[in-house]
C-alpha cells in the first residue's frame, strides 16, 4: 500500500504531467477520465486537492472509488467529503464545478460495483486486499 508521502508525490507528478503536456498525457488513466477533487479538510478547514480517476461518468454524475490501493484505511479525501459533502470537481482539466458528494448506499453500490470493476479490474483486486468494503462516491452537480 502506498504511504501518504508516496500518494502526495504521485498526485504532484500527475499535476505536473498534465501541465507540461497541456493535458495530452494524464487526462485519462487506464481508460478512465482523471479528475481533480477539492474537499475541505475535516480538521484544518483548508481546501485539499487530490487527483483521482472516474470509472463511471453518467451524464452529470461522476463515480469515484475510495480504494487507496486496497489499504485497510479510508483515504483522507473520503473522510473529508464524508464530513463535508460540498466539493469541487475538475474533470479532465475542465473548469472546476461545485458538486455534492454522497457515499453510495448498499443498493447503489451493488449496481455500480460490477461497472466499476469492468472499467478497471484493479479495483476488484484492491477489494480482495482489504476487509473494509471499498466505498463508492457519487459526485453530482450542487443544486
Amino acid at each position: 500500500m502506498p504511504t501518504d508521502l508516496q500518494l502526495k508525490i504521485m498526485n504532484a507528478g500527475h499535476r505536473v504531467l498534465l501541465t507540461l503536456t497541456g493535458g495530452r498525457i494524464g487526462n485519462s488513466i487506464f481508460g478512465m477520465p482523471s479528475l481533480e477533487l477539492t474537499t475541505t479538510g475535516r480538521k484544518s478547514g483548508e481546501p485539499r486537492r487530490v487527483m483521482l480517476t472516474a470509472p463511471i461518468v453518467d451524464g452529470d454524475t461522476i463515480v469515484v472509488v475510495a480504494s487507496r490501493g486496497g489499504d485497510p484505511t479510508h483515504p483522507a479525501w473520503f473522510l473529508n467529503l464524508r464530513d463535508n459533502p460540498d466539493v469541487e470537481v475538475s474533470l479532465q482539466r475542465g473548469p472546476a464545478r461545485p458538486m455534492t458528494a454522497h457515499v453510495a448506499t448498499a443498493e447503489e453500490r451493488a449496481k455500480l460495483w460490477p461497472r466499476v470493476v469492468t472499467a478497471y479490474k484493479g479495483y476488484g483486486d484492491y477489494q480482495t486486499r482489504t476487509d473494509r468494503e471499498i466505498p463508492l462516491v457519487l459526485l453530482s452537480p450542487r443544486t
